[in-house]
């Protein structure tokens, strides 16, 4: 018996406070209309329809009324849509031709469907004046449930050919506890249950293609309906061309006016070169600025901006070549000189061979002569070749040294020869190779590149 009255009491307070949270939902003084009143009458929001009959289907369509922000920092987009899902309820049926458009505070007195967005990191129901909700009931027992969000939705980017990227984000829809037995989505008109789409204007994007999918996802705790809405984003490059693109070209150019500059004007030269490669390093980091600080993507800025360092880099390397080498050639006849210089070696290799030459011939003279002498006037019994007791022995030079200095100068030649090989006879060449070799570098460089991400 207690257990009776127990129940009893618990249903009379339900019944209390379903009464009083319809009467706190309708204004003091008035009372709903007796249509209504007929269809709250015994209803219950707590149990879907067709409880024991199957799965309630609800139909879905979109409204994208605006997209706000596009973030590649975070990897997330922000988006105002009006979402309308319909489904019927067997216990709303009603006599009559003409729909009913409740209040939509009196939709807390209605089953609705359990939706969420998947993918959201942070969504509101706009609330001014008030809360943008839809109630419309017809005469079939067919709702009609609109909202009004605003929801912010994380999109997976893939940012290896940015800024000249294409980006595809879904916005996803499922049923929080009701799974596939229970309830069951599908897009009211196919694709074309998504619209706004045609005239949406974005700053850095335009909508390409869009379309919708049907699907379940699957979880732990069983199969739920999931419906998903796909569009293809291609980024505008105009923006970057004039921003980052132009500006890194201009720099390069300037960077090559220094080949036209006196090797002799180190402070103007030197200028120039730092001047391009700390404003391009300054221009390289404002380009990264709006996108993720830490990730592993190699971008297509990235490449180009590097490549522009490289020969603003370069420029500056090679006015430290060219003025290493005039420093062992100051003018222009450094080639001239040199030549010079290595005939006057030569010349005076050639002139000590000479010298020990003629040295040796002329002591083999007087050798001659003395022997001639003492063979005509001197003492019979001595030997011909025999010295005298006061005159000293001439030194004899053996023809050995002569073939040493000889191979000396023969590899010393070869050496010479080899070194010059390796060096610059003009260093005001090097300027002159430079005004033609980095501009059509350059040219052949933007080709390979503006080709590769754009086509493939």
């Amino acid at each position: 018996m207690t257990i009776f009255s127990s129940l009893f009491v618990l249903l009379f307070i339900s019944r209390i406070l379903e009464n009083s949270l319809l009467s706190a939902e309708v204004k003091e003084g008035e009372i709903l209309p007796p249509t209504i009143q007929k269809l709250m009458k015994g209803y219950n929001k707590y149990l879907r329809p067709f409880f024991d009959n199957g799965p309630v289907t609800v139909g879905m369509s979109l409204d994208i009324a605006s997209i706000d922000t596009i973030s590649e920092i975070n990897m997330d987009y922000t988006a105002t849509i009006f979402l309308r899902q319909r489904w019927t309820d067997e216990r709303l049926v009603f006599e009559g031709n003409k729909s009913l458009s409740l209040d939509g505070r009196l939709v807390e007195l209605l089953w609705v469907p359990d939706t969420f967005i998947v993918d959201s990191k942070k969504s509101f129901l706009h609330d001014i004046t008030v809360e943008n909700r839809l109630i419309r009931i017809f005469p079939n027992g067919t709702v009609l449930y609109a909202l009004r969000i605003t929801t912010t939705v994380a999109c997976n980017m893939d940012l290896t050919k940015y800024p000249m990227d294409k980006q595809t984000c879904t916005l996803q829809l499922e049923s929080w506890g009701y799974n596939v037995n229970d309830v069951m989505f599908y897009w009211a008109r196919g694709n074309e249950s998504v619209s706004g789409l045609d005239t949406l204007q974005l700053a850095q994007y335009t909508v390409e293609d869009h379309y919708t999918s049907a699907s379940e996802a699957v979880y732990e705790t069983g199969n739920y309906p999931k419906l998903a809405f796909h569009f293809e984003l291609k980024r505008s490059i105009l923006y970057f061309i004039l921003e980052t693109y132009v500006p890194s070209s201009l720099l390069v150019v300037l960077s090559w006016v220094s080949f036209w500059i006196s090797q002799s004007s180190v402070p103007a030269r030197i200028c120039i070169g730092v001047t391009t490669v700390l404003t391009m390093t300054t221009l390289m980091m404002g380009a990264r600025t709006s996108l993720p600080n830490a990730n592993c993507f190699i971008k297509a800025i990235d490449v180009y901006l590097g490549i522009c360092f490289s020969f603003i880099f370069g420029a500056l390397i090679e006015y430290a070549v060219a003025h290493f080498c005039t420093l062992h050639h100051p003018d222009c006849n450094g080639a001239l000189m040199y030549g010079h210089h290595m005939h006057d070696c030569e010349e005076e290799m050639n002139g000590m061979v000479t010298t020990i030459a003629s040295n040796s011939s002329r002591l083999k003279r007087r050798k001659d002569a003395t022997d001639a002498s003492t063979g005509a006037g001197g003492d019979p019994g001595l030997t011909p070749s025999g010295p005298s007791a006061g005159e000293a022995t001439p030194p004899e030079v053996p023809s050995e040294p002569l073939n040493c200095c000889s191979k000396n100068i023969s590899l010393l030649r070869k050496i010479v020869t080899s070194t010059n090989c390796c060096h610059v006879k003009n260093p005001h060449y090097i300027d002159n190779y430079s005004r033609l070799s980095f501009p059509l570098s350059f040219v052949m460089v933007n080709v390979l590149y503006w080709t590769y991400y754009l086509y493939f």
